[in-house]
């Protein structure tokens, strides 16, 4: 991921699924634990699933802070983001918003990623998103971001969810893989495992 974003000049990845339950949020913060270890690279996550928020959840973190008003420009980045280690910085929420696409869609949001942007300088900036195919928020950040990192499951999504999902994206943002959850292992056991 980091060398496509590289050698794109790329910076900004939307992590969303087609339906809910495929590990979405799971994905997304194992990926920004993993980037904020390459030295010399900054990684921000940002919890824009304002339908679901699990971030602070997963993380057992209990500063929330207030996503949407960072969203409408009403909470500066550095009153918003929490910074974990010199390599990661989280956007975390607990709120719910009313109708978070037409939020995630605004000036005020853009603004605000930008703004963002401008003062933490990340490398890279991960967005966990609600599903694909549930929802429309992701259609509505889809000008905020470089790309869109699809998480699958390997109990539940099918083929042809992810032919939606890309389909729906296709034209408008670069899929920039698929990450599997819950793979299961079919034959035999291999002999190194």
């Amino acid at each position: 991921l980091l060398k496509t974003l590289k050698s794109h000049g790329w910076s900004r990845v939307a992590i969303a699924a087609p339906t809910r339950g495929c590990g979405t949020t799971f994905s997304a913060i194992h990926l920004a634990l993993s980037l904020a270890r390459v030295p010399g690279s900054r990684t921000a996550l940002l919890d824009l699933n304002l339908r679901r928020p699990g971030l602070a959840t997963a993380l057992e973190l209990h500063r929330a802070g207030d996503m949407g008003g960072f969203l409408r420009g009403q909470v500066r980045p550095a009153d918003h983001m929490l910074r974990i280690s010199d390599r990661l910085a989280l956007g975390l929420t607990q709120a719910t918003e009313a109708d978070p696409a037409d939020l995630l869609q605004s000036d005020s949001c853009a603004a605000a990623i930008g703004d963002l942007m401008d003062r933490l300088m990340p490398d890279v900036l991960l967005c966990d998103l609600p599903p694909l195919l549930d929802h429309d928020d992701l259609a509505a950040f889809l000008p905020q971001v470089d790309g869109v990192l699809l998480v699958a499951d390997g109990t539940q999504t099918l083929p042809d969810h992810i032919a939606a999902c890309e389909r729906g994206l296709n034209g408008q943002t670069k899929v920039l893989g698929v990450v599997l959850n819950q793979a299961r292992l079919a034959g035999p056991t291999p002999i190194h495992a």
